[in-house]
């Protein structure tokens, strides 16, 4: 659950940053007539995720459990993928979000209230695809280990709700963050939470048959850490452990891990310049007027 809290508030304060700042600068250049739109394209995008999670749920129903597992396993891996790409963009973007928006939204406003509609939705939309695939995977991963499926979607929607309360408070004034600095602590945890999912993604193709190894366990200390043991809870929610681990999901693990949370930290470490902490009135101010 805490996993998927963390991707709840790191997915939805990306969108709701990404709201925040079109709002504020349709607002501060007295653009107000233009705010439906992007209202309108934030509700479509919203509609399209939670279709893309529908799909997601129910698609695969009525297949063989082979043809399941094979769908589940695949889409976690690209999920990974997803979620990797998310990390390191916003580690490099994070800098310059205000700046890249402000000059969409202005080139937007030109074209009238459908361009802002279109800029709302592709950038929001993003972020909501992007969760829809984590959270599925992260669901199918609790249901398959014999614990409530609904956990995983009650800590995304704590961690949704934190970002827009969040969100609020930065429009407001009332609140100042570092988000390079948040977007690289909960960056590096979420790198761990991916090689979880993808060691899950490694096993549902190892029961379809696709990959071999299934019966070759590097390690079984179900005894030691059963499942539904609260602890057991706890390591599945956070890092999508398995206490009965196959050699092939534990090279997969380590062999994403390792790298990826090396360069990321590299990364982290070379870009670890103090950056004063802003709102959001002032990130969607001109340069000029700063």
């Amino acid at each position: 659950m805490i996993g998927n809290y963390l991707i709840g508030l790191r997915e939805g304060l990306e969108a709701s940053l990404v709201v925040v700042i079109l709002v504020a600068c349709l607002v501060r250049s007295g653009r107000r007539q233009l705010l439906p739109g992007i209202w309108t394209g934030v509700g479509l995008a919203v509609l399209v995720s939670l279709g893309f999670g529908a799909l997601l749920t129910y698609g695969p129903r009525g297949l063989t459990f082979e043809a399941q597992e094979a769908i589940g396993g695949t889409l976690s891996i690209v999920a990974v993928g997803f979620v990797t790409w998310m990390v390191f963009w916003m580690l490099r973007h994070s800098r310059n979000l205000s700046g890249e928006l402000r000059s969409k939204v202005d080139g937007a406003a030109a074209a009238g209230r459908a361009g802002l509609v279109v800029v709302a939705m592709l950038a929001v939309g993003r972020e909501g695809l992007e969760t829809a695939l984590f959270l599925w995977a992260a669901t199918q991963a609790a249901t398959s280990a014999g614990a409530s499926g609904t956990s995983p979607l009650l800590g995304a929607l704590l961690g949704i709700l934190t970002a827009v309360a969040l969100a609020i408070g930065f429009y407001k004034g009332a609140l100042k963050i570092n988000l390079s600095r948040f977007f690289a602590w909960t960056g590096g945890i979420l790198v761990v939470v991916a090689a979880g999912v993808l060691a899950y993604g490694v096993h549902d193709l190892q029961e379809a048959g696709i990959l071999p190894g299934l019966n070759s366990l590097a390690f079984d200390v179900s005894a030691q850490i059963p499942p539904t043991s609260w602890y057991g809870t706890v390591l599945k929610g956070t890092v999508n452990f398995s206490p009965n681990t196959t050699w092939l999901q534990a090279v997969a693990w380590l062999a994403y891990l390792v790298p990826v949370l090396t360069v990321f930290l590299l990364k982290v470490r070379g870009d670890a310049r103090p950056k004063p902490a802003v709102s959001a009135e002032q990130a969607a101010e001109p340069a000029t007027a700063r």
